[in-house]
């Protein structure tokens, strides 16, 4: 088995064919929100990625196909004045899980991270979503807290009219 990690390049024909359908597998999950991502979204996606110079992505293939992916953004950490990156989707397709692609995605992130001077990475984890909590535990993820007496961050949205 044949196990290859990749930062995209936003250009790539094959990169552009496979992120929309590594994200709406995702979005197929459970864990994802059990529906397909709408035409729109898997046509435009990498064409508006490839907008943000703060973006990137990281693409695993097993045996030359995709099998997972990590969408990544830029930030900046106040409390540290350093930039970051939070890990905005991250998904291994089933037939690929229990092969350390999550571990080794989670590897390449952290490396294009401190190469970017970044102090730390974020991301967003559902609370039933057992599988990746362990999988970002065991990387050294923790849950955010401040002060244990104030507890600990959540993620809200609120979406906006469009």
């Amino acid at each position: 088995m044949k196990i290859q990690l990749v930062q995209a390049d936003y250009l790539n024909e094959q990169h552009r064919q496979h992120i929309p359908y590594l994200l709406n597998e995702y979005a197929l999950d459970p864990m994802g929100g059990g529906e397909a991502l709408n035409e729109a979204v898997k046509e435009n996606l990498v064409a508006r990625l490839s907008e943000l110079p703060h973006a990137f992505s990281v693409i695993a293939y097993v045996d030359d196909k995709p099998a997972g992916l990590a969408n990544c953004f830029e930030g900046f950490s106040t409390f540290a004045c350093q930039p970051l990156v939070n890990i905005h989707d991250m998904c291994v397709l089933p037939p690929y899980r229990g092969l350390g692609l999550s571990q080794r995605l989670l590897e390449k992130v952290e490396s294009i991270a401190q190469a970017k001077g970044c102090c730390k990475l974020t991301l967003e984890v559902l609370t039933n979503n057992t599988a990746a909590k362990s999988a970002y535990e065991k990387f050294g993820f923790s849950s955010y807290e401040l002060d244990p007496e104030a507890g600990n961050a959540v993620f809200w949205q609120k979406k906006l009219a469009r």
